[in-house]
Parts: C-alpha cells; sequence; structure tokens
C-alpha cells in the first residue's frame, strides 16, 4: 500500500479538520521554470541600529524598546485588533459585519538580532516558551478574550515585515474558524471514545514510525498523514494537555529541545535560513471545559525544490481543495536523512 500511496494519485483524510487533500506524487518528476525566490544568507549582526525590535531602539510610534537581555513583548504598534474598537451590528439582507475586538502583541525571541530558533540555545528557547505560557494565561485571563493565537511568521517569504527573529501573539473576543473546525472533531471523537484523538492518532504514528522526524519523553515531532504543505510538520505532547499552560517545566525543556532539532533540519534541507509560518493551537479562553482538546504545534514552510522554488497555493488549491507532490512519508524521509547539527556550525568545524 505504501508503494501505491508514493506512486499514484489519492487522497488523504484530515482527522483534524475533517477535510481532504489530493496527494499527485508523479508530479515531482516535472521540471520547473517558474518562479523563485532570492536565497537568503544567514544575519550576523548581533545588532542593528536600524532595527526597530533591537534592544535600546525606537520603533516607528516613538515608544523605545527597553535594554532587554531575554525574551521581550510589548503591545503591536500596528494592531489588526484593537481592545477599544468600536460596537458594530449591521445587517442589511444578506450583509452581516459585527465588531471584533482584541489585544495584538509582538515577542521577541532574544536580543541578538542574528538568532533565529535553530541558531538558539535550548535554555534561551525554553525562555521563549515560558513567555508564550505567560502570555496565554494573562492574555486569557482578559475580559472580552476568549482566544488567544500564538504564531511566527519567519522570513520575508512570509510576509515577515522584519528581519529580527519574533512572532505574534492575537487574542480576540470571538473563536477564530479553524479552532471552531477542529473542535468539533475534538469533540466527536472524544464523545465516542472518551479519549484525545490526537493520543491515538500519535499511537498509530509511533508504532508505523515512517513520518516521525524527532521524540523524546515528552514530545514528538512528525510529518502529519495529511500534510499540505511539503515539509509541514506538526509536534504534539504526549501528555493529553489542552493548552500550554498546563506544560511542566521538564515539558517545557523538551518542547525546547524538539523545537530546535525541528528548525535545524529545516535550515539543513536547503542550507538556507528555511521559512515557515507556525502556530500553536490550544483551548478557548472563554471559561468552558475542553477535555476533548489536545494542544498542537504547525509548520507550514512554503519551500518545495530548493531554497529558491516556492510552493504556491493556486489554480486548483484555490477553486477546489489543498494538494501536494510528494507524500508525507518522502517529505519525512528527507529530513530524516539530514544531520541535526545546524549547517553553518558544521561548515565552520
Amino acid at each position: 500500500m505504501n508503494t501505491q500511496l508514493n506512486n499514484t494519485p489519492h487522497r488523504r483524510y484530515n482527522i483534524l479538520t475533517g477535510e481532504w487533500i489530493l496527494v499527485s506524487p508523479h508530479r515531482t518528476k516535472r521540471p520547473w521554470q517558474g518562479k523563485t525566490e532570492e536565497s537568503k544568507t544567514l544575519k550576523t549582526e548581533k545588532y542593528d541600529p536600524s532595527c526597530y525590535l533591537c534592544p535600546g531602539n525606537e520603533r516607528t510610534s516613538g515608544e523605545k524598546n527597553p535594554d532587554y537581555k531575554e525574551p521581550y513583548s510589548f503591545v503591536n504598534d500596528f494592531s489588526s485588533l484593537l481592545p477599544d474598537a468600536p460596537k458594530i451590528d449591521f445587517q442589511d439582507g444578506l450583509l452581516k459585519a459585527e465588531s471584533e475586538k482584541g489585544i495584538c502583541k509582538v515577542v521577541c525571541f532574544s536580543p541578538d538580532h542574528s538568532l533565529t530558533l535553530p541558531l538558539m540555545k535550548v535554555e534561551d528557547i525554553t525562555k521563549v516558551i515560558k513567555m508564550w505560557k505567560k502570555e496565554y494565561q494573562e492574555l486569557g485571563s482578559t475580559e472580552g478574550i476568549n482566544y488567544v493565537q500564538i504564531f511566527e511568521n519567519k522570513g520575508a517569504i512570509m510576509g515577515c515585515s522584519n528581519p529580527h527573529p519574533h512572532g505574534q501573539i492575537w487574542s480576540q473576543s470571538s473563536i477564530p474558524t479553524e479552532i471552531l473546525k477542529k473542535s468539533t472533531r475534538f469533540k466527536d471523537y472524544w464523545e465516542q471514545h472518551k479519549r484525545s484523538i490526537l493520543s491515538d492518532y500519535l499511537e498509530q504514528e509511533l508504532e508505523a514510525g515512517e513520518r516521525i522526524l524527532e521524540e523524546n519523553d515528552h514530545f514528538v515531532a512528525l510529518i502529519p498523514y495529511w500534510a499540505v504543505w511539503p515539509f509541514e510538520a506538526m509536534i504534539i505532547p504526549k501528555r493529553h494537555i489542552q493548552h500550554i499552560g498546563q506544560l511542566s517545566e521538564s515539558e517545557e525543556k523538551a518542547y525546547a529541545e524538539i523545537l530546535k532539532k525541528l528548525t535545524i533540519k529545516y535550515d539543513n534541507l536547503f542550507e538556507t535560513s528555511f521559512p515557515y509560518s507556525s502556530g500553536i493551537h490550544q483551548i478557548p479562553t472563554d471559561g468552558e471545559e475542553y477535555p476533548e482538546w489536545h494542544f498542537h504545534m504547525s509548520f507550514y514552510p512554503p519551500l518545495l525544490r530548493s531554497a529558491t522554488v516556492k510552493k504556491f497555493m493556486v489554480g486548483y488549491e484555490m477553486f477546489a481543495g489543498p494538494q501536494r507532490d510528494i507524500t508525507a512519508e518522502q517529505a519525512a524521509k528527507r529530513l530524516n536523512e539530514l544531520s541535526e547539527t545546524h549547517y553553518s556550525e558544521a561548515s565552520s568545524d
């Protein structure tokens, strides 16, 4: 069956959304004469006087960053959501709109302008995770905030407007569409089996082994069976927990270790600072209990064939449904063949 799946067009089912993806592995043989992107070299400067995220620098808002030494967060100067947005309740026939309030924050991972996650020490990535926990708990306990989305857009190709390594946190009054879809799937499975669907999925993946990228005592990184993006990955805690705030100290460190290992493999794949969007999915903060939910983190990287060839979601993907050219198993095999030492460090030995 695996031979057929790696050579024949087929569909795969996403257990978390209830949606299907078309897989066309035979298309990897086609020649590429399309758009390429500029390959980015690694930054080396630890401080950039023109960067509005570096310590001590003035941002465009006029605010000045403190001389921070550890992860630093602040309210986004150009927030997509505002806590004091005026109330809107509009409907005219089929046209409908309502107000949406929220708080958006920026999290600088390190004072060092050159350090992305794969280049940071495990203990420093652990500090980022502690900052995520703190922000999730504080924003989630704010009146009117019902969901907290932690994410990172890495690289200009992903729309990142500043090269200083950082992520964002958007918190809002409504529960986003992707969370509502997953909540339905989590709840349906829980009501039938009284178990987390991701716990059972993880058990099956560990037994199969062919899509596993990294594993430690507390976390597993893998290519999901239903992956859409060429080298899409997911980090899942072995313990069934609902949100990042429930992580123990040992789990925080294990999370940092697996984050570093996964992102090193990403960089090593095409020997470039690998772009991606990553995001954490966890329970809403609306005060309800969600025993069925299982916290996890997904990575959606766009690179397909090299550091300069991007996977575009166009045509069929826009009008019909997602499609990929390499199977999850092929992607996992390629990543697992890579060194766990960052290519920039290996070349300097």
